[in-house]
């Protein structure tokens, strides 16, 4: 992705969620993974897709089973 790409999808980002703190950061190599933190906890993986001319971006966020809380039941 273009480094124009990837400030526009964190504006959009940024403006969805309410929240300045995230950040996608370019990748250090050609065709490696596009990296989305809020602050400094990675998030998640940015890809790009072109089809028939029409661009579209997803955003894959992995939740791992052991960062999630606890909880009781009443």
């Amino acid at each position: 992705m273009k480094p124009s790409e990837i400030a526009r999808v964190e504006a959009y980002l940024r403006a969805t969620f309410g929240n300045d703190r995230i950040r996608i950061d370019p990748p250090k190599k050609t065709n490696a993974p596009i990296e989305v933190s809020i602050g400094d906890e990675f998030i998640g993986v940015l890809h790009r897709d072109e089809d028939e001319g029409e661009v579209s971006y997803s955003l894959n966020i992995s939740i791992l089973e052991e960062d999630l809380p606890t909880l009781t039941k009443n």
